[in-house]
């Protein structure tokens, strides 16, 4: 009757698709997945925050310095045991807080790819996987930005966390720092594009106020990475971009986990 009709129109295709997929909640997020999405306004950098919710075990991607404590008191608030913090690449446009945090959380150990050179306690390079609980981030090389650029994919590909390879309707500039325009569009179609096209992908940055996009949105309207190889290049090659601001001091400090200016650094 009317309640069955009312009751379809409730649940949708959306609901039966969450049901189907067995651990995906309500949000598409995988049940007993905590997930926070943190910004730095400065620099527009995203930090995520994922956990299990049942180990209580957490990994932090992308921290930012200057907001090391709200993470570190959200972290504490929640009850986590941070294992790991992670970066997507050497960041040119801030420093990164990754050294900071773990020398406030003991037991959380420093990540970054091994192709980028930095210091970290954990290199990681393509087909390595960052376990927290009983969930896993699948590395994947995505160099083109910078040599040493990952993409993080949650075991059940349901998630993706890009860095600076791909933005929103955008990527990361190929100008300098190891940029290859060639590199990163291979990149993108190969690593990024080949994941389901319902997969959400969370970037590095943002600076129009959107959070997230999915594998087939950008597929299909990503301006740069929807064209051929040989207009990429074009693109790429015309965008006369400014010289990042922070770059001078950041390259260096990432390097280090962001530690270079602390006393007794040995790094």
């Amino acid at each position: 009757g009317a309640g069955g009709a009312e009751m379809a129109g409730i649940g949708g295709p959306a609901a039966v698709r969450a049901a189907q997929g067995g651990l995906r909640g309500a949000m598409g997020f995988p049940t007993g997945l905590l997930f926070r999405q943190l910004f730095e306004k400065v620099s527009c950098t995203y930090t995520y925050l994922l956990a299990d919710v049942e180990t209580k075990e957490a990994v932090v991607i992308d921290p930012v310095k200057e907001t090391v404590d709200r993470d570190i008191r959200l972290v504490r608030d929640l009850g986590l045991k941070l294992l790991y913090a992670a970066n997507t690449h050497v960041h040119a446009d801030h420093v990164t807080g990754t050294g900071h945090i773990k020398k406030q959380l003991i037991g959380c150990r420093t990540v970054i790819a091994e192709a980028s050179g930095a210091h970290a306690d954990v290199h990681v390079k393509e087909g390595d996987t960052v376990t927290f609980g009983r969930f896993g981030l699948e590395v994947r090389a995505t160099p083109g930005h910078t040599n040493g650029c990952v993409t993080y994919v949650l075991d059940d590909q349901t998630m993706a966390f890009t860095g600076d390879a791909l933005l929103i309707r955008g990527c990361g500039r190929t100008d300098f720092q190891q940029g290859s325009p060639n590199t990163l569009y291979h990149s993108v179609h190969s690593k990024i594009f080949t994941l389901p096209d319902d997969c959400l992908l969370y970037p590095a940055h943002d600076y129009t106020g959107q959070t997230v996009t999915t594998v087939e949105e950008e597929k299909r309207l990503n301006p740069r990475l929807s064209k051929s190889l040989n207009d990429f290049i074009v693109i790429m090659s015309n965008l006369n971009l400014p010289y990042p601001k922070q770059i001078d001091h950041a390259l260096p400090a990432n390097m280090v986990c962001g530690l270079q200016d602390m006393p007794g650094n040995q790094h």
